[in-house]
Formats: C-alpha cells, structure tokens, sequence
C-alpha cells in the first residue's frame, strides 16, 4: 500500500504521515507540499489512499484528485478542508472521507479504518488471461479488442512466456514465421507495440507491460491466468487443463506439448 499525503501546511504534512504511519506502519508514504509534484510522483507509482488539502495554490486538491481518480480508478481519495466548501466536489469523485478542520489522529484512525476500497478487495486483479481453449484477455471482466488483431497475438505470446523478456526478433519468428519481409514485419511489429501500449494506457494497466530496448515481457504479479495458477497448484487449482491450450496460435505448441506431460504426470500420481 502506498499513502499519498499533499498539504501546503508543513506540519499538518508531517502529522497525518505520522499518525498513519501508526495505523499502517508497512505502507509507503509519499508526501509533498506541491500538488504538481505529488502528480508526478503518482504517475509513477500507484497509490492506494490519498490525503489531499482540497484548497491548494497552483493545482487544487480536488483537481488533483481527479486526476489521481483518472489514474487509479480504486484510489481512496481523503480531502481535508477548513470549510465545507468543498464538500459537493468530494462527493462527486465518490471520496473516501472528508476531514473538516484540524488534522487528529483519532480522526486519521477513522479514515483508515473506513476506507471506500479496502485493500482486501483491491488485490482481486483486473486483467485475466485466458489461455486454456483459446486465449482470450480480459479486463474487469470484458475481453479487450485491440486496434490489430496481431496485437492480441503478441499478448498471447507474452503471457506464454510467462515474464521473460520477448526480442523483437523472437516475436517476429512466432507471429510470421518465414513469412515476408522482416525488415517490412519489423516495421509492423512497432504499430503492434504501439497499439499495446495505447490500449494499456486506455484501461490504465500502468505497470502491465516491462519494456526494455528491443524488448517486451509481461508482469506476471499484475495478472490473474489459468496457466500460471494451475503450473503453480496443479490439482488444487481452480482452473483445470483439459488438453487445450491457445488453440489460435501454431506457436503455442510446443507449450501445449510441455502442459500434456505434466498433466500425463499428474494423472499417474493419482493412480
């Protein structure tokens, strides 16, 4: 859990990380006397709870929640205001609370205690990938359309090779084969990473895809798939391979290949 806290007020800055920090003494704690500055910080890390002052020179504390809402859509959003000016404004972005007056620790614990989106619900993931059958990505329960239908194919292989880094060049052989250009499919596989990432940005999946040059992987801690819960449990999996395995993709053979034998092994484990 990471707690952003954003007040012009030094010391009440200090006091509410304080006495948070005695409720939920494992969380990350951010603070800042800048809204800017805090959005910056966000957009690079996620944030769980947010205590924001709602009157806040440059950007106000309810803009920036906004924002911060825009981001992470299951943020609890904490305004603190000396009036109650604001109040309609906190209830419109569905806040977690709003604190009136004076920063206390008793009403620090409240807040902590009540939040709109405890973190118990929050660790049910977004994204589940569906690779038993055929392979299907969803978020929030909705398979996702893509603006290439070879941009879920390059998902899929992603989620195949389970978090490794995946070459450019190793992408190019699994979605074409020896077909055409590389040079031309070269080109192409860059329209295909950059509908990924536009569309990943459009559900704000930030963190999803790990990027290095020449390079993509998927993070395997911010999905939910059959395939990774039933090779980590096998027989208490909830999911249960039956044989087929991404039936779409030729590729995904040699996996579907691997799976069949543990499955064989499994089966004579039981006998």
């Amino acid at each position: 859990m990471t707690i952003l806290t954003v007040d012009d007020h030094p010391e009440s800055l200090k006091q509410i990380s304080r006495f948070a920090s005695t409720f939920r003494p494992d969380a990350e704690y951010l603070s800042f006397e800048s809204s800017l500055e805090a959005l910056a910080a966000a957009r690079e890390t996620e944030i769980s709870v947010a205590f924001l002052r709602a009157q806040m020179p440059e950007l106000n504390g309810i803009d920036l929640g906004q924002y911060l809402k825009e981001l992470y859509p299951s943020v609890n959003l904490i305004f603190i205001s000396e009036n109650q000016d604001h109040c309609g404004d906190a209830l419109a972005l569905h806040a977690s609370g709003f604190m009136l007056g004076k920063v206390t620790r008793e009403g620090i614990r409240y807040e902590m205690e009540d939040l709109r989106y405890p973190e118990m619900q929050k660790k049910q993931k977004r994204v589940f990938a569906q690779t038993f059958g055929n392979f299907e990505f969803f978020v929030d329960g909705v398979p996702v359309s893509f603006k290439y239908s070879r941009t879920k194919e390059l998902v899929a292989l992603l989620v195949n090779n389970r978090g490794s880094q995946t070459t450019n060049g190793e992408i190019i052989a699994s979605l074409w084969e020896d077909d055409g250009d590389p040079e031309k499919k070269s080109s192409y596989l860059g329209n295909l990473r950059q509908d990924l990432q536009n569309t990943m940005a459009q559900y704000k999946l930030q963190g999803i895809l790990l990027k290095q040059r020449g390079s993509l992987a998927i993070a395997t801690n911010q999905i939910e798939c059959d395939l990774y819960d039933w090779l980590e449990k096998k027989g208490k999996s909830k999911y249960h391979y039956l044989g087929d395995y991404m039936n779409q993709y030729s590729w995904a053979e040699y996996m579907h290949a691997e799976l069949d034998e543990i499955s064989y092994a499994l089966e004579d484990e039981d006998v």
